[in-house]
């Protein structure tokens, strides 16, 4: 059975079974031809953020995306492995004129998604997404070879955590004398990398994490119910901790 949800909040599938190549394309450039007309509307040089998960599927969801914004005029700023509001982060910190996240959220692993930001780093409005679908159904804008996007790859997760810690209301000395114990469930995916950096950057050095590797083999299902959170409970029952994060 195929399974495709084309929807303001972004396009969602199973890969393989409605989330295929050409689907993936397809979106990328409408996306991209409505980020790119946006930009020079304006007067700027499209500029797109894109950051994934670490499903399985995410490498190759992400090199058909990062191409086909090229395609169609859009320079391609790859942040890899990222949280979501990382990469919304990384199109206000970078100017640019929007981002795609590829990530199905607490879906299972065999989901993928293009949710899509506008040039705020915040989700496309209803009227802007309704636009962005239309442009879906006509032929792909490619622009000529000497106009092709460029493509740089840089990680944002430290810029993000930069940002995180200027806060006014921060105090990254308070919370390091606190000496808290903190326990982490990576669910194998992006929080495995980025939470535990944050913590070390607030001074936090007593963490453990659970399911720590991302390699998007996710150790039980990501949807944040009682069920599936039984491995970080019992490790902060265990261990004492004085927090646990999924």
């Amino acid at each position: 059975m195929k399974t495709l949800m084309v929807t303001i909040s972004g396009v969602h599938g199973i890969f393989g079974a409605g989330l295929d190549a050409a689907t993936i394309v397809r979106f990328a450039g409408a996306y991209g031809t409505w980020t790119r007309r946006r930009a020079e509307a304006a007067g700027r040089r499209p500029l797109v953020v894109v950051g994934r998960d670490a499903r399985v599927t995410g490498d190759v969801c992400a090199r058909l995306v990062t191409a086909t914004l090229q395609s169609v005029g859009c320079d391609v700023l790859d942040a890899g492995l990222a949280t979501t509001p990382t990469v919304e982060m990384g199109v206000v910190l970078e100017h640019g004129s929007g981002g795609i996240i590829l990530s199905a959220s607490h879906n299972p692993a065999q989901w993928n998604a293009l949710k899509l930001l506008n040039e705020t780093g915040e989700f496309l409005d209803p009227d802007q997404a309704r636009e962005v679908i239309a442009l879906a159904d006509e032929e792909a804008d490619t622009v000529s070879y000497d106009r092709l996007g460029s493509y740089e790859a840089r990680d944002l997760i430290d810029a993000h955590i930069d940002a995180i810690l200027n806060l006014d209301f921060i105090d990254r000395d308070a919370i390091a004398r606190r000496g808290f114990r903190v326990a982490v469930d990576g669910i194998n995916s992006v929080g495995a990398i980025a939470l535990p950096r944050l913590l070390d950057r607030l001074g936090v050095t007593d963490v453990t994490v659970l399911n720590g590797e991302p390699n998007g083999l996710f150790a039980h299902n990501p949807e944040p119910l009682p069920a599936h959170l039984t491995g970080i409970l019992d490790e902060v029952r265990t261990s004492g901790a004085d927090l646990g994060l999924v």
